[in-house]
């Protein structure tokens, strides 16, 4: 399978996966993915996709909770 962004090859990866939703900042980790190696473009598989917004909507207790830094751009 190629890269629908740049033509490269697709490795099967585990990746981080990032969503905001209601203003709190969620975070999946180890979620099976499929990774260009050229431009990084990452693909999902539907059940993949579905999994991931089941985790952030059910607001299930964390693995883990972590802090980070927020930054206002208008400010810097």
């Amino acid at each position: 399978m190629k890269c629908d962004t740049c033509g490269g090859n697709l490795a099967n990866k585990e990746v981080t996966y990032r969503i905001e939703l209601d203003g709190r900042l969620i975070v999946v980790e180890n979620v099976p993915a499929r990774v260009s190696s050229q431009c990084g473009e990452t693909y999902f598989s539907g059940p993949t996709v579905e999994r991931i917004q089941k985790t952030a909507w059910d607001q299930q207790a964390p693995s883990r909770i972590i802090e980070t830094a927020v930054f206002d751009f208008a400010n810097t």
